[in-house]
């Protein structure tokens, strides 16, 4: 399970790493130490230009809200789709065949950027009552990870021509793999960078077995270690969650 996670990519010097095009708009991005569910969060797709597409597709950054929202809803109020159950997972293994998500395997597609994920591990506490401890799971070396999600447009059909698309998106999830077996029995579902472009591709479907759960080798490199409660409110944002927490001592230090 993924449902919390950080992320400081800039948009901007990402286009020009990609070589792709920055659609981000006015978005204004910032680092965002607790990504949570319905926040705008950042993600590459491949797509063929509208005016002609019969050129290449190309690299896209664009900016969506993380939770699946299917073309298929129904709006509360003009413009704003109806609350349903927060698509913000899917499950790798059953996507394909899930209404929710099944057209979106076949073409829509996409990596969402993140430092790292956070989960929780219950143990038991100094008092002796059971707590919640968080643990963020990074690249070792600090690199960025892109995990493997899917998007949707809706809109509300009612409005015809005037109606805006909203850019939704969710994150694939498979078993747990190596280490990571310790902290979660589900995982978001890594997607290495020489399987983009079957990946992105949104001429063909993807081959079945970039959704399949990975080897330990996949998530050999990722880092897992504690961090402070403050990531345990949404309200709570910054660097500090990712501070050091020194469980002899039981102090915080940053890093």
């Amino acid at each position: 399970m993924c449902g919390r996670y950080a992320t400081t990519t800039n948009p901007a010097k990402l286009a020009v790493e990609l070589d792709a095009l920055d659609e981000t708009g006015d978005t204004g991005f910032n680092p965002n130490y607790n990504v949570a569910p319905t926040n705008q969060v950042l993600t590459v797709v491949e797509r063929h230009d509208r005016d002609h597409p019969e050129d290449p597709a190309t690299l896209r950054l664009r900016a969506m809200r993380w939770g699946l929202i299917p073309p298929w809803s129904k709006a509360s109020e003009p413009g704003i789709p109806a609350k349903g159950k927060p698509l913000f997972n899917a499950r790798a293994d059953k996507a394909a065949t899930t209404a929710s998500f099944r057209e979106a395997v076949k073409k829509r597609r996409c990596l969402v950027l993140m430092d790292g994920w956070y989960e929780w591990v219950t143990e038991p506490g100094s008092t002796g009552k059971a707590v919640k401890q968080p643990f963020f799971m990074s690249r070792a070396d600090g690199g960025r990870l892109y995990m493997a999600g899917l998007w949707s447009v809706w809109r509300d059909r009612s409005l015809g021509d005037e109606a805006k698309p909203l850019l939704s998106c969710t994150i694939l999830t498979t078993d747990a793999v190596g280490e990571l077996t310790k902290v979660h029995d589900r995982m978001p579902l890594p997607m290495p960078r020489e399987h983009w472009d079957a990946w992105l591709d949104p001429d063909h479907p993807a081959p079945a077995e970039l959704l399949e759960t990975p080897g330990a080798e996949a998530v050999s490199d990722i880092l897992i270690r504690p961090v402070p409660s403050l990531v345990n409110s949404v309200r709570n944002n910054g660097p500090d969650l990712l501070a050091a927490v020194d469980e002899k001592a039981g102090q915080i230090s940053l890093i």
